[in-house]
């Protein structure tokens, strides 16, 4: 062989095994950061849409991706090894030393199952023995007459729980980057799945499921990658309260109990109820109207409004028109539980028990008030999933 042919096939050979490795990082790499808070991978909507499209591609596909990529690296690295000398050597080892260590951190490391794992010890104990916080931020689900709070500070790191509930499978989610409570009926075309974490989408959290693989939004239960894309999970009602607020309106419920496995990973949630936590993802922004400000976000008559936490701090209870309805959105006596109501007749007594902080008293009196669902989450989420929501200013 000349040395213009020899020189040819070390071009060749070097740079098939460059683009092996190449196969064997970037899709590794890719298929996590789009779908994972690291810089830059979850700013835009519409470019998160497609990102996690191409994630859920490669993560469909990656196997036979890793495949091409080790059968175009294995014969140049085996030529190297073999005839090349230490310098050679190194040149191939160290490559792939990098596509190992990336695989390792990309499989085992950074993927959000992984890094928040689903509970191992289900636990519960009835309100009269259960010794947590009465301030403690739970999310409330009442179904068939059986009601259970789940603290927020350990949904929050598990991102899920799935219990049964009055004789209901119910899907318990909790995002603490968008501040989102939500539950669902964890059924994917009249079968019941089970979910686990795979990342976010504009920073919030998804899942996927166990009967078409397909990816949810835990936001709003849309289901925006894979073969069910377009369909919605069924929201099951639910409410974010405190302890002590839960205990006196269902004495005989029950309220879930921190796994024994996880009581290191829970500490790094502490203070995040208060928002008082130091972190760029979770912590709060006290002013209003900021990113990381709290609203409390409904949706009523087609029409999504929110309403700035600290302004419903100062008032108590908050009177507004949606189409032809009146709403109140109300504090409990607790400051921090809260509710939001259409009011069909003697607003003045609703406004009063209200502020009482006692809305149990809606079944007492012949009140006619109807409930509306109503989140409490960071204003960038609401914004975000409601792109036309308008803000209630107060008038003072």
């Amino acid at each position: 062989m000349n040395g213009r042919a020899k020189a040819y096939f070390v071009v060749v050979r070097t740079t098939a095994f460059l683009l092996g490795i190449l196969l064997l990082i970037v899709p590794e790499v890719l298929r996590v950061y789009f779908i994972m808070p690291f810089p830059g991978s979850q700013e835009d909507l519409d470019t998160d849409l497609r990102q996690v499209t191409i994630a859920y591609w490669l993560h469909n596909n990656v196997w036979w991706l890793r495949l091409v990529g080790l059968g175009v690296v294995v014969m140049p690295a085996l030529h190297h090894l073999r005839a090349g000398g230490w310098a050679k050597r190194m040149w191939v080892l160290l490559p792939l030393a990098v596509a190992a260590t990336v695989f390792y951190l990309f499989n085992f490391m950074f993927m959000a199952d992984r890094m928040f794992r689903p509970l191992e010890h289900k636990v519960t104990t009835p309100v009269v023995e259960d010794s947590g916080g009465a301030n403690d931020l739970v999310i409330a689900v009442e179904r068939n007459g059986e009601a259970r709070a789940y603290p927020i500070e350990l949904v929050g790191h598990h991102h899920q729980v799935q219990d049964t509930i009055g004789g209901e499978a119910v899907l318990v989610t909790y995002c603490t980057v968008c501040r989102t409570a939500r539950a669902f009926s964890p059924v994917v075309n009249g079968q019941p799945a089970t979910f686990r974490l795979v990342g976010m989408d504009h920073f919030n959290a998804l899942f996927e499921d166990s009967r078409s693989g397909s990816w949810w939004r835990q936001v709003n239960g849309e289901c925006i990658a894979g073969p069910l894309k377009g369909q919605l999970l069924r929201e099951v009602p639910s409410a974010q309260l405190t302890r002590g607020e839960f205990a006196r309106l269902h004495p005989s419920g029950s309220v879930l109990q921190p796994d024994p496995a996880f009581v290191k990973a829970y500490e790094g949630l502490k203070d995040y109820d208060e928002g008082t936590m130091v972190s760029a993802l979770e912590g709060r922004d006290t002013a209003s109207w900021q990113p990381k400000s709290w609203v409390v976000g409904l949706v009523h008559n087609g029409v999504a409004r929110a309403y700035d936490w600290n302004e419903l701090q100062r008032a108590g209870v908050i009177k507004d028109l949606l189409g032809p309805d009146t709403i109140m959105v109300a504090l409990a006596n607790d400051r921090q539980s809260f509710y939001a109501v259409v009011v069909h007749s003697d607003t003045a007594a609703t406004s009063q028990y209200l502020s009482n902080g006692d809305i149990s008293a809606r079944y007492a009196l012949q009140l006619r008030i109807d409930t509306i669902r109503a989140y409490q989450e960071y204003w960038h989420s609401w914004r975000t999933f409601h792109p036309g929501t308008t803000r209630y200013e107060a008038k003072r």
